[in-house]
């Protein structure tokens, strides 16, 4: 067996490397994760479900590899899935897209974002975010030359404060990026929102991506604003989803984009090129899924019962619920426990209570934040109960 020295020695680089994100470290998601796993804690950081999809969808992708769809893909994307994206869209927020120009499946929600980022930013563009905001938004911008600018969604409300976006805007604002339903703080743009989004992009050129991975997880008989509800903000708009919170696979990978077709055109260009194409097998499944129930109809009422059953378990602790209204996230303010950092809390979590959690400044970049921290309550029941026994004892 080799020594650890020449293991070292042969990773060791000759060449000088300049790090093109010096300031980006491994993703929060990961390093919690590793922590819950390392303390044997239970792990309501990572926003995945520990339960299983339907095994009719399994199926169907057993099914389709057994009838011989193995094999690439079309590039933008399977036809019977992309028509059926069109047609889900169509019936749920009206506009009509047409499947083979203005509509392509990504390897996953991210590729989707990556694709689209970098595709319209430009070197010294700015690109509006309402922060807290999801980790993968900011290291594309900056990798293609763009210039992040911040606008505060504030604890303990996250709610948008119009006036700051306004004074945010300025002649080299090339984009928004709207993110409802909002990961981590489980926010929904109201209409109203949306139309005051509509005011300021009036008369620009200013490009709109929307990150609505959670379109189908809403809670309390609220209405998902999505930006192609409005036709004058989806004419500017890029639209970015995903299979995988919808159908508990985020392991698959398959997200899908759509918007106009001068717009997608340029978004293919680079598609091409990230990913090429997706699973062809799992792109077939999802297929005949998305074609029988397309607003899938029982998602909300199921993650409803899921929210209110943690919020419910935990109720007799120390940590005050935040409100939630989408996603399959809670967050929990801690400042009766202690006046440790986000941070340090989350971490003596895992070590001493075996549980595992997100501290919500790893979605930070200017603002100061609360002290909050984001649990995932997409668990099965029992895994829910076993978590808040211990967030109780705290």
């Amino acid at each position: 067996m080799r020594a650890v020295s020449e293991w070292r020695n042969l990773m060791t680089s000759a060449v000088p490397v300049t790090s093109k994100l010096p300031d980006i470290g491994v993703s929060i998601f990961s390093v919690m994760t590793r922590l819950a796993n390392e303390h044997k804690a239970i792990n309501l950081s990572q926003g995945f479900p520990d339960f299983d999809c339907d095994p009719a969808l399994v199926e169907a992708v057993a099914k389709a590899m057994r009838e011989g769809h193995n094999q690439y893909a079309p590039m933008p994307g399977v036809l019977a899935l992309r028509e059926g994206i069109a047609a889900k869209v169509e019936q749920l927020y009206g506009p009509r897209y047409d499947p083979v120009t203005e509509v392509i499946v990504t390897s996953g929600a991210t590729a989707g974002l990556y694709a689209t980022l970098t595709t319209f930013v430009r070197p010294g563009d700015e690109v509006m975010l309402f922060e807290p905001c999801y980790d993968s938004y900011v290291p594309v911008i900056r990798l293609s030359g763009g210039v992040p600018v911040f606008v505060s969604l504030r604890y303990p409300d996250y709610t948008v404060n119009w006036d700051e976006v306004r004074r945010a805007m300025t002649p080299k604002t090339r984009i928004i990026l709207v993110n409802t339903p909002h990961n981590p703080t489980g926010m929904m743009w109201s209409a109203d929102d949306m139309r005051q989004l509509q005011s300021i992009v009036d008369g620009t050129d200013i490009l709109l991506i929307g990150d609505e991975v959670y379109e189908h997880i809403i809670f309390d008989g609220r209405r998902h604003e999505s930006l192609l509800r409005y036709e004058d903000l989806r004419a500017r708009s890029v639209v970015i989803s995903s299979f995988g919170k919808t159908f508990h696979t985020t392991g698959w990978k398959v997200g899908y984009g759509l918007g106009p077709q001068a717009l997608m055109a340029e978004v293919t260009r680079v598609h091409q090129f990230v990913t090429f194409t997706v699973h062809t097998p799992s792109q077939m499944a999802f297929a005949e899924f998305v074609r029988r129930d397309p607003g899938a109809k029982d998602l909300s009422a199921f993650y409803q019962q899921k929210r209110d059953l943690f919020l419910q378990l935990t109720a007799g602790s120390r940590f005050k619920p935040l409100p939630c209204a989408g996603t399959y996230f809670q967050l929990m303010d801690y400042s009766a426990i202690s006046k440790e950092t986000d941070k340090e809390i989350a971490h003596r979590l895992i070590v001493e209570h075996g549980v595992a959690s997100i501290p919500v400044s790893a979605f930070l970049y200017e603002d100061a934040g609360g002290p909050v921290l984001r649990f995932c309550f997409a668990k099965r029941d029992e895994t829910l109960r076993a978590a808040a026994e211990r967030l109780v004892k705290i």
